[in-house]
């Protein structure tokens, strides 16, 4: 009976201390526990710049806690950990710093620290509100040709028809105390620059006017010039004023029905994998499949390392042509390269066409290799897939 007893009072002991000793052996793990997960910087100028605050936590497990990796929502917030391990009971930090410049209004940024501990993700927010600060003469025109100040160093025309002219300006402003006169030079005939006025008092604003004639430049799509301002005879040189335009063709007067139309057998090449230095060429094939004269208006590479030849500019209907692109791979060794090539033409349906020309350059040395690809400087076969079509 004794015996009995002493079974069941150590049966009764077991199931008691089972539950206490998985508690136990769950806290043996690292725990991070902060203080708080969230500040509020609340309402502070943009003047103060950068601002900063420190979460402290405890590691509350029984084994030391490593913070692996903590990053922030956004790059205006840099965030600053414990490296070394916590031991048990000891305390680390989490440093969150805003950066407040050029960046007026309220905010929230989140920091996300990934530990070995058992709650292994946790997210800190920091907010705010930034007070914007009252705006310089400097941030208001930032562009400086001497003494003269500018909004900006460049007039955009933006999309411009090939019969069109166009004018637009950029306010001015004479940042000193004596009249200044303005003038230009090394202006391209197809732009006529005047200021208004020409001659601008001390602290006044006044307009550079800019008229462009895009029948005289005769080019297409995007172009820029470039020009010099002079003030009272002396040219500045440390800036240049900028003119840019897009121009396009004027179809108002063309008949669809009697309209050129090109089309591109495929208008994407993979070459798969070349080695630095090689020469990848590839032919772009394409035909008038359209009731009148095709004519190639301007082609175009995205980089100097990419240089074109066009078969015949002008494509009777029915007949074909070609647009060859040969990409000199020097110097790009370890990386994959993309570059394109801007066709315009005279079809109304297509004035404008992307070819693209992609792959792997690898180093000499073979490393960044692929198991597919061909000779680079072999010219390739082209490729006839559906989706790289262009109609």
């Amino acid at each position: 009976m004794k015996a009995l007893k002493v079974a069941i009072l150590m049966a009764a002991t077991i199931m008691i201390a089972a539950p206490w000793a998985k508690v136990k052996a769950q806290t043996q793990k690292p725990k991070i526990t902060f203080k708080e997960t969230e500040f509020d910087f609340g309402k502070f100028p943009e003047e103060r710049g950068k601002v900063s605050h420190t979460f402290e936590f405890t590691n509350t497990g029984g084994e030391p806690l490593i913070i692996n990796k903590v990053r922030s929502s956004c790059g205006c917030t840099v965030p600053e950990w414990t490296k070394e391990p916590i031991p048990p009971g000891g305390k680390g930090y989490i440093k969150a710093t805003y950066n407040a410049s050029h960046r007026p209004g309220k905010f929230t940024k989140t920091i996300t620290v990934n530990s070995n501990a058992v709650n292994s993700v946790v997210v800190l927010r920091v907010k705010g509100e930034v007070i914007p600060k009252k705006k310089t003469l400097k941030d208001l025109y930032p562009q400086k040709f001497g003494v003269l100040r500018a909004r900006s160093n460049h007039i955009a025309m933006m999309k411009i028809k090939n019969t069109e002219t166009k004018t637009d300006s950029l306010e001015v402003i004479n940042d000193s105390d004596e009249p200044i006169t303005i003038g230009f030079q090394l202006v391209p005939k197809h732009l006529t620059v005047k200021a208004v006025p020409e001659k601008l008092e001390p602290h006044k604003k006044g307009h550079i006017v800019v008229t462009y004639d895009a029948a005289k430049k005769n080019d297409w799509g995007y172009v820029i010039d470039r020009m010099y301002i002079t003030i009272n005879g002396k040219r500045i040189t440390t800036n240049r004023l900028n003119v840019s335009a897009n121009i396009v063709e004027d179809f108002s007067n063309v008949d669809p029905k009697k309209a050129p139309k090109i089309e591109f057998d495929h208008i994407d090449y993979d070459f798969g994998e070349a080695t630095d230095g090689d020469l990848v060429i590839h032919k772009f094939p394409f035909k008038n499949t359209g009731k009148s004269d095709l004519v190639i208006r301007k082609v175009k590479a995205s980089c100097g390392c990419t240089a074109t030849l066009v078969g015949d500019k002008v494509i009777k209907k029915g007949k074909e042509s070609y647009i060859e692109a040969k990409f000199n791979t020097r110097g790009r060794g370890g990386h994959k390269q993309y570059k394109t090539i801007t066709v315009i033409t005279n079809d109304p349906e297509h004035p404008q066409i992307i070819l693209r020309l992609h792959g792997m350059v690898k180093k000499k040395d073979g490393s960044n290799s692929s198991k597919t690809g061909m000779p680079a400087n072999i010219k390739p076969k082209t490729s006839n897939k559906k989706n790289d079509k262009k109609h």
